[in-house]
């Protein structure tokens, strides 16, 4: 258990607090400055994970495996307690939500196959997209030109989601040639 795969798991480990303060924003405004704060942090720690990891030698396929994997379970979870607040469309979160399932399906297909696919550039693109438009939700200012900026962001962060999907599919097709489909 490297420093990338710790920060990893921690990132893992902060979800239900982040959770927690999500969904009690309403009960105490003050606690979306608390869910913001463990995101922004959480959300760094997978920067530097990556960066220790490649610097340092450091990659493993738990790293591999593990990484977008508490990505998803970040980003996920942040936007389905802004979906319940009504902060995002329920169709974002979903179109997110089933590219994230057939991502990880596709994954454990290839896994069988012992291959192991590492996160591509559009699929590091979508995280940040997705990571902002969080993070520009949680914070939900009410300057005009920020709800914009919000709009404009969510669907940057649809478009990276779908374009990710593809790009993992045309590139690794080969998987499903061994998938006996």
């Amino acid at each position: 258990m490297n420093l990338p795969n710790k920060l990893t798991m921690l990132r893992v480990l902060m979800i239900p607090f982040f959770v927690f303060f999500m969904l009690f924003t309403e009960t105490d405004p003050g606690f979306k400055w608390f869910a913001l704060a463990l995101f922004c942090l959480a959300s760094l720690t997978d920067m530097f994970d990556g960066m220790i990891a490649r610097k340092y030698n450091l990659i493993t396929d738990f790293g591999k495996f593990m990484d977008p994997l508490a990505d998803k379970l970040l980003v996920t979870s942040a936007m389905i307690c802004l979906t319940a607040l009504g902060k995002l469309p329920a169709w974002v979160t979903v179109i997110v939500v089933a590219r994230e399932f057939a991502i990880s399906g596709f994954r454990l297909i290839a896994a069988d196959n012992g291959i192991v696919i590492a996160a591509s550039m559009w699929g590091k693109s979508k995280t940040v997209s997705q990571m902002a438009m969080v993070i520009l939700l949680i914070a939900d200012l009410t300057y005009p030109w920020y709800v914009v900026l919000s709009n404009v962001v969510m669907w940057i962060a649809v478009i990276l989601t779908v374009v990710s999907l593809v790009d993992y599919i045309a590139k690794n097709r080969s998987v499903l040639d061994m998938s006996n489909i």
